[in-house]
């Protein structure tokens, strides 16, 4: 029998083997039919669906998991196997711990509870062993490493040996002299208020939710303060240690408080965002509120988006203003519509009564005279009903084109906002997208090109001598600088070409359906039409450059892996004498 190699005969032949098999018609059989006759190997459909699903329920809470979540999605829209199992590789390797040893623990526990030591009390080690076992919240890690600084904190503290009791004997002065040491060199008066002042003023600021343990702080630096001599110092030493180490609770429980109400608050935003998923107007805010969940919290960032927020909530509540005004004109117009619909149906309702009249009257007539005064009666109220209608027909029309402006003046306020709540992806100085725009820009470049198999490369610039120029011209000049050199970027790539400000004067270009080659090119020329086009200062040409890095995405790598091999071209480019382009195969 010939070889089959076409398609439709392979096809056909396979649906004659399932007839001559007997054989259910299942995909799953005709699959496997269709391959043996053609001789080649199966391959499982690809569930995307299924996988999207899981995709969408995975925690994005830390900046691991969130880099995880963007390597599984990446991989489900390029259909890859292989870059699934690579994701799922990283995150079980990183999950790799050593095993608990819980029997030594719980031994050396033991241990040290019937061990005596200095300011610690049989009762206060339950009292604290009891706090951890109720505050780990069942996680057996927090558990351990609480328990294993407990016990390092106590055997740290000197043993105290058994209690002798009092005797009314009397040891000589020889005796005396040679049992006991030497004593310890008091602390002097400065470094014991430097102590004072660490314990009153900056541990009180930090224990305002715990009034007990702020007015021990306040006795302790009176304590310190006031103390003369070694014996009286030794004694307020040991509340010091002891007043330590419940301080480390106090900020164990305060971290734990705070990662509570951070998830909480992320749940609520996440709630938010879901109920209000068609006002594309908030959407922005959301966005930069849940992308402080995915990295470490600071003052500066927190308050970067403050200002960031306010700005874009005081331009959004005056267009609501306008938005909800318009609104309001739009339901004034409709409502006198509906009112003049009202009167002119009244007016045509007369009018039908009185036609009615005068047709029972016509009925009625006996000689000409009546009629004519009839029909003038007609004529005369059909021309009423006439120029009623006219005007109608005009004020509607009116109307509606007052509707008409209304109804694009609404769209144009929502767009508006829209376009405002956008603001939040993009610098304020630079107008280029910030790192939020950049990472969804990227994710969906990155599923284009997976889907198209088409090259995309980045190149990341790094402004040269930046630092002098702040120093030299003063910070405002840098800005300046780097807002001409955006503009430059912008009007020299492509249209489809995009440019992100990766930080501080590095700025990030993505061009999609592009080989290294002509990006390097690209850049290249960038650098050229840089140099011609100075930067003026005080009317003082300062000549701007840069340095790059450039390179293409490959297959199964992340978006930071190949970011990051572009930034170590890029300081290739600054060692090798700057204003230079470097590629990264």
């Amino acid at each position: 029998m010939a070889e089959i190699t076409q398609p439709s005969e392979i096809a056909r032949e396979a649906l004659r083997r399932l007839a001559s098999r007997r054989t259910p018609p299942t995909p799953d059989n005709y699959r496997t039919l269709y391959h043996e006759i053609a001789g080649t190997t199966g391959s499982e459909e690809f569930p995307e669906r299924a996988l999207k699903a899981l995709c969408g329920r995975l925690p994005r809470a830390t900046p691991e998991q969130a880099r995880f979540g963007q390597q599984f999605d990446s991989a489900i829209a390029a259909k890859d196997w292989t870059a699934l199992t690579s994701a799922m590789t990283t995150l079980l390797k990183s999950l790799e711990v050593a095993p608990l040893d819980w029997s030594k623990l719980i031994g050396e526990l033991l241990a040290q509870m019937e061990r005596r030591h200095a300011g610690q009390t049989a009762a206060k080690k339950r009292e604290t062993v009891t706090h951890i076992l109720d505050s780990a919240g069942g996680d057996p890690a927090n558990l351990y490493e609480r328990l294993i600084s407990v016990l390092q904190s106590w055997s740290k503290s000197a043993s105290v040996d058994p209690p002798v009791p009092a005797g009314p004997a009397v040891p000589d002065a020889g005796a005396i002299s040679a049992s006991t040491p030497t004593e310890a060199p008091l602390p002097n008066q400065e470094l014991r208020e430097l102590i004072a002042q660490l314990v009153e003023s900056s541990m009180s600021m930090l224990l305002i939710d715990t009034p007990a343990l702020a007015e021990e702080a306040a006795a302790l630096a009176a304590g310190v303060r006031s103390v003369r001599d070694a014996a009286a110092f030794a004694p307020l030493s040991r509340q010091l240690k002891q007043f330590c180490y419940r301080l480390n609770f106090v900020a164990e429980d305060q971290a734990e408080l705070k990662a509570a109400l951070q998830k909480l608050l992320q749940l609520v935003i996440e709630n938010i965002s879901e109920l209000v998923e068609d006002d594309k107007w908030v959407q922005g805010q959301i966005g930069m509120v849940l992308d402080l969940f995915g990295q470490p919290l600071n003052l500066r960032r927190l308050d970067d988006v403050g200002q960031r927020l306010k700005e874009v909530i005081y331009r959004q509540s005056a267009l609501k203003k306008n938005l909800n005004e318009a609104k309001e004109r739009l339901k004034v117009m409709l409502a006198g519509f509906v009112d003049h619909l009202a009167s002119f149906s009244e007016s045509t309702s007369e009018y039908h009564d009185k036609i009615g009249q005068c047709a029972e009257k016509i009925s009625a007539a006996n000689d000409l005279a009546e009629l004519n005064d009839i029909i003038e009666v007609i004529v005369r109220e059909t021309r009423v009903i006439q120029l009623n209608a006219e005007r109608s027909r005009d004020e509607l029309n009116s109307m509606k084109a007052r509707v008409d402006e209304a109804e694009q003046e609404v769209v144009r306020l929502q767009n508006e906002l829209a376009e405002t709540s956008e603001m939040v992806r993009h610098d304020q100085l630079t107008g280029a997208l910030n790192r939020r725009g950049l990472e969804e820009t990227l994710d969906r470049e990155l599923a284009r090109t997976g889907r198209r198999r088409s090259p995309l490369c980045i190149a990341l610039l790094d402004v040269d001598n930046f630092k002098a120029l702040n120093d030299t011209h003063g910070h405002q000049t840098g800005d300046d600088a780097l807002i001409h050199l955006a503009r430059v970027i912008r009007e020299t790539i492509r249209p489809h070409d995009t440019l992100a400000r990766f930080g501080g004067e590095e700025f990030l270009i993505i061009l999609p359906d592009t080989p290294l080659a002509d990006a390097v090119a690209a850049v290249t020329r960038l650098q050229r039409e840089l140099t011609k086009r100075f930067f003026l200062h005080k009317n003082e040409r300062l000549l701007i450059t840069f340095s790059a890095g450039v390179t293409a995405f490959r297959d199964e790598e992340s978006r930071n892996e190949t970011i990051a091999r572009a930034d170590a071209a890029m300081y290739q480019a600054k060692k090798a004498g700057k204003n230079r382009v470097v590629s990264a195969d």
